[in-house]
């Protein structure tokens, strides 16, 4: 691992953790589980931690699937420019990259 992928993945932890470090957007069918499981499921994707080589090969934290209450969900991070234009020219660096974190169910993939 090289110094930048240390530092992605930790921008990936603190959003995925906290998700006002970036930008945070679910589906409709996420939306759809009502308030009371949303809470939960953000809670579960706050802890979240099983990352491995076979869903982390770039160990930078990016994505991840979870099960909450018989439900599967999966989430995302994406990293593009400032203006949410075009890709990040260095996800490392978090003056040049926004965050963004999508939670969906993996058949909206």
């Amino acid at each position: 691992m090289t110094a930048n992928t240390d530092r992605i993945r930790a921008l990936n932890d603190d959003l995925r953790r906290n998700l006002s470090e970036g930008r945070a957007y679910m589906t409709p069918g996420v939306a759809a589980l009502g308030p009371e499981l949303l809470d939960r499921v953000v809670k579960a994707l706050a802890a979240f931690d099983d990352f491995h080589h076979a869903n982390d090969p770039w160990a930078e934290h990016d994505a991840g699937m979870f099960k909450i209450e018989g439900h599967r969900l999966f989430f995302k991070i994406d990293y593009y420019d400032r203006s949410l234009t075009y890709q990040s020219p260095d996800p490392a660096d978090p003056s040049v990259t926004e965050r963004v974190i999508t939670l969906m169910l993996p058949e909206e993939y």
